[in-house]
């Protein structure tokens, strides 16, 4: 079959038939320059026909479910190998295709391990994606390496994979043996009133009847262990609870069943909101903070001083948090990260007070609470008055090689390393070191000074590369403290950062860190890793005996903002503990409705700067005229910053202030927000993978939904990470629904901003635990999928490679062009020797020529081409053959011949 794929040049043809008609000039009479113009406009229209194609597009789909565990990990190495060995044709080529929740062609993956969603088997998305990717020009077949457990329907899959003649094979990784217990529900009520009792009911399923161990959990804590006995496959447990607090809590059960093949579905988890009246959350780090008995006459206030029961569900129901001296690096990250969407969305407010673990000095600078509070914690240059020398020793082992957060751990340890020298001021000085069985010098000690002085420490920090081995850790404290101990600087500091399961060889590390201490310098390790690790133990020692801070976290790509948060502790923070005397600006009536005595004089302070978009009331009476109360709106929430301790020991003046009590209401007032009027309310679940919200208002707001309508906005991740807004659904009058779909087991969160109100709601998980269904019917689906396709279960990988008979469209360009070429060569050489082909006949068709006889000049022979008529006429003038030789030097010479020749040519 042969086709033009731009016919229209073919108009052309009709238009160079009337030129050769009209234009005998042109030359199109001839036949082959008629030919070579034909030609020249079938290329034009670009023909093509279908003929049979070579090579095959194998597309490997494996999948990386939770289910699957890391059966595919492990055979992937051996799978690769089979296929490649068993390539027939040098045009046959592997696509190989991660598969979830999410589908990740490795291509686009880097060849790194797996980074979409692993709560959901989507075998029917990862084929149809396949379908889209693949040429269509080209044989495709598609292999799938997976347990067989789809979490969602394959209808309609096999008719489209025969509609695009691409056949499915299956091959299903091997089953594991043990009886398989699981928690098939946990179920509770989605919100109750602060003490109220409420049921907890989880249903469990197994393959024998037996007695299993059954745990109850409440936000991380045991509250109950039980065991549950199943009968014919199936069990349901009952449990009660109340809770006095107002928040939302995330309870848990887990089975403890030795040997279970598949242990990840045997837990369950579920949230609840407990509904109270106006909370204020106070963090603080004083164990009878002052602050709390202020707030607490007009809130409920939930004191936490153990900052690691802190958790995200804390913020559900609360007005405002303060941050009361507090250090980021003792709060838990997933807390922190939680603060923006719960101010800037949620419309929550954030207060921050002033001490010596607070603002900058806290680590806060740069954090995910910096863009909130009305004051910036940059310090400028001049304001350095103390030299700072930081000595870095990064663990370069073996282990810094796996991957993370889209390159490996040695290079987010190289980026922490290059935050901590930006983080230095010109006068400082600082070195890295790279550590495995001994210390080697990445970035030699000195002064940071200029830009393109830091520009080339931080060049030289980022190419340190993972060796190979352990480290050893007394190796690289030795070596960071021989590079500090005869610096003058004022503040001299050793940073360590190691793995926790992989800190090797502590030698006399106590006598060496006694020696550092001794001379006044300090040493902080920030460890990759959790508290549960092997070496995390020895990590905590080495920062206590070192008088420093201890950081963990398991998440790499966090690295480089704790190395941040390190560094702003150490030589960017400034906390001024002497005495000085306040201006007040008169801005506070804005904010209170009217005015204040301020206490004259405070005990020091954190400097800091006002941001443009805050105000200010009261301000120190210094050369830096620095705001000591601010605040400011920060999206549908606000924020406040009281720069001068509330407690403590460097807080006597504050305390002692007669308006102490009425400045923190009236602050937390203001942060609470606005209540929301009457008649409206709102409405929200979570079914399955599908979050429902509705809002319900009455008559009073039509007219201001009218010109502002609502706004729906949710988080998605434990971190609120993930945002996005929803679309509203009017149903009815005074009736506004939405819903999203979700990822299996997602944390979400969210709020309806009604104009200068807010509704929130959440957190609260979704998902009903499918991937661990196990439906034997999904199995015998992808089968029947597979032969209707014209696959099969493959269990010998060689025979992957069976092509399904494919013709594609070949350009035949390609072929006309060499031929096209040809007949111009032979027109040109035929228009240059004035030899050619008969004329076709027609309009003004010329008189045929013929060659006079030989004319003999000067003793050669002349032929020349005459016309005929020219040559009767000359014959007739002739008498006689005397006559030709007597005019024989009125001949054309053989030059005026070819001359003649070539005018003739080039007149055609």
């Amino acid at each position: 079959m042969m086709e033009l794929v731009t016919p229209e040049w073919l108009l052309l043809l009709p238009v160079l038939g009337l030129g050769a008609w009209l234009w005998p000039a042109l030359g199109l009479r001839r036949p082959l320059r008629a030919l070579v113009a034909v030609v020249a406009v079938v290329l034009l229209a670009q023909p093509r026909a279908r003929l049979m194609k070579h090579g095959m597009d194998l597309w490997v789909l494996v999948d990386r479910s939770e289910s699957t565990g890391g059966d595919a990990d492990a055979a992937l190495p051996e799978w690769k190998q089979l296929l490649e060995r068993g390539r027939r044709h040098r045009d046959d080529r592997v696509r190989w295709v991660d598969y979830a929740a999410d589908v990740v062609p490795q291509e686009l993956n880097a060849g790194g391990p797996y980074t979409g969603g692993r709560k959901l088997s989507r075998t029917a998305l990862a084929v149809q994606n396949t379908l889209t990717m693949r040429d269509p020009d080209k044989a495709s077949r598609v292999l799938v390496f997976t347990d067989g457990y789809s979490t969602e329907p394959l209808a309609g899959l096999a008719e489209r994979l025969q509609a695009e003649r691409v056949p499915l094979d299956v091959r299903l990784l091997p089953g594991r043996d043990g009886d398989d217990f699981r928690v098939r529900r946990l179920s509770l009520p989605p919100r109750v009133r602060a003490g109220e009792p409420f049921l907890i009911e989880t249903e469990v399923m197994g393959p024998r009847d037996g007695v299993v161990p059954l745990t109850v959990l409440r936000d991380g804590q045991v509250l109950e262990t039980s065991e549950v006995a199943i009968v014919k496959g199936k069990a349901v447990q009952r449990f009660t609870d109340r809770i006095a607090a107002g928040g939302a809590y995330r309870y848990e059960v887990r089975l403890d069943v030795p040997g279970d093949p598949w242990p990840g579905n045997n837990r369950g988890e579920s949230w609840i909101e407990v509904s109270g009246g106006p909370r204020l959350l106070l963090i603080t780090n004083y164990t009878d903070d002052p602050a709390a008995a202020a707030f607490g006459r007009q809130f409920s206030v939930e004191t936490v001083t153990q900052f690691n029961t802190l958790r995200p569900g804390m913020l559900t129901g609360c007005k405002a948090v303060v941050l009361n001296n507090v250090p980021a690096w003792d709060l838990p990250a997933e807390f922190i990260a939680a603060l923006p969407f719960y101010v800037e969305v949620q419309g929550g407010g954030l207060l921050m007070a002033g001490g010596r673990r607070s603002f900058g000095a806290g680590g806060w600078f740069q954090s995910a609470v910096d863009p909130l509070l009305p004051v910036s914690m940059e310090l400028k240059e001049d304001q350095r008055k103390v030299q700072t020398a930081l000595s870095i020793v990064l663990d370069r082992s073996g282990s810094m090689a796996a991957a993370a957060g889209g390159g490996t751990k040695m290079d987010l340890a190289n980026e922490g390393a290059v935050r901590a020298i930006e983080m230095l001021g010109m006068q400082d000085s600082a070195g890295v070191l790279a550590v495995d069985s001994s210390a080697h010098t990445a970035v030699p000690f000195q002064r940071v000074g200029d830009r393109e002085n830091r520009k080339k420490m931080t060049s030289a920090a980022r190419r340190v590369e993972s060796s190979g081995g352990g480290i050893y850790v007394y190796e690289g404290l030795k070596e960071g403290w021989s590079t500090l101990k005869g610096v003058g600087a004022g503040t001299r500091h050793i940073i360590l950062f190691a793995d926790a399961a992989d800190a090797e060889e502590p030698g006399d590390y106590i006598k060496l860190l006694a020696e550092v201490t001794a001379a006044g310098a300090t040493t902080s390790v920030i460890a990759l890793g959790t508290e549960g690790d092997s070496d995390a133990g020895f990590l905590k020692d080495v920062a206590a005996r070192g008088k420093g801070r201890i950081f963990f976290t398991d998440r790499a790509e966090e690295v480089p903002a704790v190395f941040t948060a390190e560094a702003v502790a150490v030589a960017r923070s400034l906390f001024i503990d002497e005495p000085l005397a306040t201006a007040a600006t008169g801005q506070w009536q804005e904010l209170a409705g009217k005015a204040i005595e301020w206490p004259g004089r405070v005990d020091g302070y954190n400097l800091s700067y006002r941001r443009e978009w805050a105000g200010q009331a009261l301000v120190s009476r210094d050369e830096y005229a620095a705001p000591l109360v601010a605040w400011g709106r920060r999206g549908a929430g606000r924020s406040a910053a009281v720069s001068f301790p509330l407690g403590g020991e460097v807080s006597a003046t504050v305390r002692g202030w007669s308006e102490y009590g009425d400045f923190l209401q009236t602050l937390a007032r203001w942060l609470a927000g606005d209540e929301v009027p009457p008649g409206v309310g709102l409405r929200w679940s979570a079914t399955g993978t599908t979050l429902a919200v509705e809002l319900l208002h009455d008559g009073s707001w039509e007219t201001s939904f009218g010109t502002d309508p609502p706004r729906l906005l949710v988080a998605s991740g434990s971190r609120a990470e993930r945002r996005r807004e929803l679309i509203w659904e009017r149903m009815a009058p005074g009736s506004w629904q939405a819903t999203a779909e979700l990822e299996e087991g997602e944390l979400v969160r969210g709020a309806v901003q009604a104009g200068k109100f807010t509704l929130p709601f959440g957190p609260a998980s979704v998902g009903t635990g499918t991937e661990w269904q196990f439906d034997p019917g999904r199995i015998v689906e992808l089968r029947e999928v597979a032969v209707r396709s014209g696959g099969r279960e493959l269990v010998d990988l060689s025979t992957a490679w069976l092509s399904p008979p494919v013709r594609e469209w070949t350009d035949l360009r390609r072929w006309v062009l060499p031929g096209l070429l040809g007949m111009i060569l032979l027109e040109v050489l035929m228009t240059r020797t004035g030899w050619r082909l008969p004329v076709l006949g027609g309009r003004g068709r010329a008189k045929g020529v013929r060659r006079a006889g030989p004319v003999k000049v000067a003793g050669k022979v002349a032929v020349k081409a005459v016309p005929a008529a020219a040559v009767v006429e000359e014959t007739r003038e002739v008498p006689g053959p005397g006559t030709g030789e007597a005019k024989a030097g009125e001949a054309v010479d053989a030059a005026a011949a070819r001359r003649e020749r070539f005018a003739r040519a080039r007149k055609r």
